[in-house]
């Protein structure tokens, strides 16, 4: 890697100037680490537990071991993990489906949802695809204020206005998706899901956790949400799960999401794990620690492009409730470039140029860099974004910060020959 003595005279001030965020991140790191250990002491985890099963799946120790320690890291009643779950958006789906049933309303408190979300819903695609408006749900939505924080005030209203009788599931996403707003923390959730359960307690509060395990001490669960919702190719899975997703919260809100799952009658009673079993442990095991190298990974990109001229959010010295780090780069070129970069920085697939595409389930043309183990984990460093003003990247991962180091300085020497 032949970076330019500037730059690399760059990266060294960052990570002079990184010292107390690194040391705050360490610190989140060694407090989640002790309730992981905490939690496959107490639930007597040994090497049966990483033992597959096949077909029905009855009696699969690791299984049910595992989902009861998602419970007690995440601080709730009870979780299910299955290697079965496609991605985030099928995880949310499976949530969705299992908590709504026709004339309900779903209200998203915190703006739109992500963009995959669209035809679940059933506010983009074309009807009769088996989307929740197809099945009699409404869909309503209240913004953030000034795209900062949760309008307590405006969810007030709507609950106690006409239509609020009539609302299941009040919807919060915690990362920002494909906007350019601000990540929620999970003390501001918490803010949220006392308002709305002061009006409403028969609400279930629903949480869309991706990116933000482990950033924090705590999970949504520990401050009321019913429901929180993540891919195991994000943080929790910790660069070693290689597929699946979880969904963790009260019994009755995990009970149901069950049926979903599965189907009502069986509900967890069932489930081959087929050998994955291990990676998933593992991958739990590792999360708070590979979290913190992602997040020293977005710490140091963000000081690096802001000293370039980019903005950039959040700021280097800001606290972060996700892994997710956007430059906005300001032309179609310039995110190619970040792209460009982050892939040729890359383990594997190096030597790939990035291209965009229209890709299912978005409504832009979206160019992707992930050069990674395991096919499109955002947990290892990977970055993406539409091909629409103001052109911004988004940027998530690191399994380490030294190779993560390696990706941004590669992305920043490609945006540079842009300038």
């Amino acid at each position: 890697m032949n970076f330019s003595p500037e730059l690399l005279a760059l990266a060294d001030k960052a990570e002079a100037a990184l010292a107390p965020q690194f040391t705050e991140i360490a610190r989140i790191a060694r407090a989640n680490t002790a309730r992981v250990m905490a939690a496959f002491a107490d639930r007597h985890v040994d090497a049966a537990c990483f033992n597959g099963t096949s077909g029905y799946g009855y009696d699969d120790r690791g299984r049910d071991v595992l989902d009861r320690i998602y419970a007690d890291v995440l601080g709730a009643e009870a979780a299910f993990v299955r290697h079965s779950i496609v991605n985030g958006t099928h995880a949310l789906t499976i949530g969705l489906f299992g908590l709504l049933r026709t004339g309900d309303i779903l209200l998203s408190v915190a703006g739109k949802p992500y963009d995959t979300l669209g035809e679940v819903i059933g506010i983009t695609g074309e009807a009769g695809q088996g989307s929740l408006a197809d099945y009699g749900i409404t869909y309503r939505q209240i913004d953030l204020k000034d795209q900062k924080t949760l309008d307590i005030e405006a969810i007030t209203a709507f609950l106690q206005g006409p239509e609020g009788a009539r609302v299941k599931v009040c919807f919060i996403q915690r990362s920002k998706g494909y906007l350019n707003r601000r990540t929620l923390t999970v003390a501001e959730i918490g803010e949220g899901v006392k308002a709305i359960k002061a009006i409403r307690p028969d609400v279930f509060v629903m949480v869309d956790n991706c990116y933000g395990e482990f950033t924090e001490e705590w999970e949504p669960t520990a401050v009321g949400a019913d429901l929180i919702v993540g891919s195991l190719i994000k943080n929790p899975g910790g660069g070693m799960a290689e597929t699946g997703g979880y969904l963790a919260g009260t019994a009755r809100a995990v009970e149901l999401a069950s049926y979903r799952l599965t189907c009502p009658g069986i509900g967890l009673e069932v489930g081959a794990t087929l050998d994955q079993n291990k990676n998933m442990y593992r991958g739990l095991f590792y999360a708070p620690h590979t979290v913190g190298e992602a997040l020293k990974t977005a710490h140091f990109a963000a000081y690096l492009f802001e000293a370039l001229g980019y903005a950039v959010e959040p700021r280097y010295d800001e606290l972060r409730s996700d892994i997710i780090q956007t430059v906005i780069t300001g032309s179609r070129e310039g995110l190619c470039a970040f792209c460009r970069g982050i892939q040729a920085g890359s383990p594997v697939d190096a030597y790939v140029t990035p291209e965009p595409w229209a890709m299912p389930g978005y409504q832009d043309e979206v160019i992707m860099a992930a050069g990674t183990f395991v096919q499109g984990a955002s947990i290892e460093l990977s970055a993406d974004g539409p091909l629409k003003p103001p052109f911004t990247a988004f940027m998530q991962g690191g399994l380490t910060f030294e190779s993560g180091r390696i990706g941004i300085l590669s992305a920043a020497a490609e945006m540079m020959k842009t300038k």
